[in-house]
């Protein structure tokens, strides 16, 4: 089997004699092979990977040699990287939405590179593009290229960005974190497909992620990278198995949250938040005051001080929308929103500059949350000052002891917070919070971008800073695994409704609702043949048919053990498990239990 590519002495350098971001990279890549790369944020993976398409970042001067192809890359003309770029080497980013244009339809920009580069007429595109997105397991095939982006799930944009990079047939394909942003159930069948296009099709890749997991799935061999250094390389066995490198052995460590053993919340602490009975949406309402497009469903929820309360789900299941109900930024329809056992206003206009300051937002991406232009010291004292914590110098000594809360240096407190890396930014955006003083914090997806070591880091941050604040956190993620590490009551939302909820403890063995089933049974094991084995979602399932009854079970139309002329009829009723936890389901504690044993053992024979 013959290298087609081969990378040696690879060097990417800062402008202006500035700080090395790659240095010294040598390896090859056979024809039909999956290479991955692997590392922390800011260890090269993404550089490494855009080099070989004779790339770098405005400034940056790339040096040694990278072969693609029979092509010397870095030898070539800005003209004939034109013609390389998309048709012999094609890039699937780790964002798809932000890779369409939303005022294009889907198929015009998935033929583009074809028609671009003169590889095929529009019509052959056309029909190339129909038959990928029939490999690509897209639903209705010939149709869904007419839909615009903001028409489609983040799964199958996904897909769809796969299918523009297929369409040329190029020699190599780089996949850069393609399921990162994908909730676990979807990430499960878009790796699944994109590994049967990948073997079917024969291609050449170049995978670049952070998660040894999913790598373990995908990947042949794999690079293991730090601080733009080779620290491992070798099989995907090899690696999993008996990794020679300490950091290595980190980041295997990392791969799945564990948080240093704590005490259970205490119970007969008074609640912070309570939500009774909440129905929120959005659109006009109708007869019964309930919003036309109806997200949340009759939610209970209730932390107390101190206690950390998961709530999970896939995307669209309505976790957000709690959080906005919570904080006020949504009014809910029906249903009442308590704080220390007093009645919120629903809205955020009503609510006092007290309560406020009361419950604060972590959010998902601190890119966007944080102002890039303002230096930490700045970001820290905002709430403080909104809120009249203090004078100036009380402030200052407020954000030097902040940083040391969130394990920062005091020197960072005058740098702007572009100059950040990922995980520090999201330290500071947990510190904003914390500035106000909070009884509650709602943190949205706040590891989700992040890589395995850095959101570890953040995990037991968390779960130190609660036991040592009392401060009470609602922990909303679409990962089980990350939940059950650091919460201790888990919520599970499916299409708006809370499907089951209970200790963290009662997650760790079965039985469960079905769709907590799928969610435990859809979170990638480090093993090589673990996603052959996984169960296969039900593809493209509709969260709830239009013209169902809405009282019936959300999850019937992907139930694996749904009872014909019950589930169909009947809502479910509320079903107490002998571990703890209720699940909405018509089935006995049994029943449950004997359908997830065969799961299991199915898994474990394979």
């Amino acid at each position: 089997m013959s290298d087609l590519v081969n990378v040696c002495g690879l060097n990417v350098c800062a402008p202006d004699g500035g700080a090395t971001i790659v240095r010294d990279v040598s390896f090859t890549l056979a024809r039909g092979e999956v290479l991955a790369l692997i590392g922390e944020s800011g260890s090269g993976k993404t550089t490494i990977a855009l080099a070989l398409m004779g790339y770098a970042r405005g400034g940056c001067e790339i040096s040694g040699s990278v072969r693609v192809a029979d092509e010397d890359v870095l030898a070539l003309s800005q003209a004939e990287l034109a013609a390389f770029r998309g048709a012999r080497v094609a890039y699937i980013a780790q964002s798809a939405a932000a890779a369409f244009n939303p005022a294009k339809t889907i198929l015009e920009q998935v033929i583009e590179p074809a028609v671009a580069h003169g590889l095929m007429s529009r019509r052959a595109a056309r029909d190339k593009a129909v038959e990928l997105f029939r490999e690509l397991a897209l639903p209705s095939p010939e149709t869904i290229g007419r839909r615009y982006p903001h028409q489609v799930s983040g799964g199958q944009l996904q897909r769809l960005m796969a299918a523009m990079a297929l369409i040329t047939d190029p020699a190599l394909v780089i996949l850069d974190e393609p399921t990162t942003a994908l909730d676990v159930t979807t990430q499960i069948e878009a790796l699944r497909v994109f590994k049967r296009v990948v073997r079917e099709r024969g291609a050449t890749a170049v995978y670049v992620s952070h998660d040894l997991a999913v790598v373990a799935q995908m990947a042949d061999r794999i690079v293991v990278l730090k601080q733009g250094a080779v620290r491992e390389m070798g099989a995907t066995e090899q690696v999993l198995d008996a990794p020679e490198d300490d950091y290595t052995k980190t980041l295997m460590a990392a791969a799945r949250p564990r948080v240093p053993t704590q005490g259970a919340a205490d119970l007969s602490a008074a609640p912070v938040l309570e939500v009774r009975g909440v129905w929120a949406g959005y659109g006009a309402t109708d007869i019964h005051v309930l919003p036309r497009n109806l997200i949340l469903h009759d939610i209970d929820l209730c932390i107390r001080r101190g206690a950390t309360v998961g709530v999970i789900g896939e995307s669209g299941s309505g976790k957000s929308t709690l959080a906005r109900v919570v904080a006020g930024l949504l009014p809910a329809a029906q249903g009442r929103v308590l704080l220390n056992g007093e009645t919120l206003p629903a809205g955020l206009a009503a609510r006092t500059r007290d309560q406020l300051r009361r419950i604060q937002i972590v959010f998902q991406n601190a890119d966007t949350a944080l102002n890039p232009a303002q230096t930490v010291r700045q970001v820290l004292q905002r709430p403080m000052a909104l809120y009249g914590l203090g004078g100036r110098q009380d402030q200052d000594r407020r954000v030097l002891e902040l940083l040391d809360l969130i394990r920062l240096p005091a020197a960072l407190a005058d740098r702007r917070t572009a100059e950040l890396s990922g995980g520090q930014k999201q330290r500071i955006n947990l510190a904003r919070a914390l500035a106000a003083q909070p009884d509650l914090i709602l943190c949205d997806e706040v590891t989700s971008a992040l890589d395995t070591v850095v959101a570890a880091a953040i995990l037991e941050l968390i779960a130190e800073l609660r036991r040592e604040l009392g401060v009470a956190v609602m922990f909303i993620s679409h990962d089980l695994a990350t939940v059950r590490a650091i919460c201790d009551e888990v919520s599970v939302l499916y299409a708006g409704r809370q499907v089951e909820h209970g200790p963290a403890s009662a997650f760790a063995q079965p039985p469960h609702h079905p769709y907590g089933d799928l969610l435990l049974a859809s979170v990638p094991e480090m093993r090589r043949g673990w996603l052959e084995q996984a169960r296969a979602r039900e593809r493209d399932a509709p969260p709830h048919a239009a013209d169902a009854d809405p009282r019936l079970c959300a999850f019937l139309a992907r139930c694996p053990v749904s009872v014909r002329g019950v589930c169909d009829r009947t809502p479910p009723p509320r079903l107490r498990l002998s571990h703890g936890s209720e699940a909405l389901c018509h089935r006995t504690e049994a029943e449950l239990r004997a359908a997830q044993a065969v799961r299991l053992q199915a898994t474990s024979a394979g």
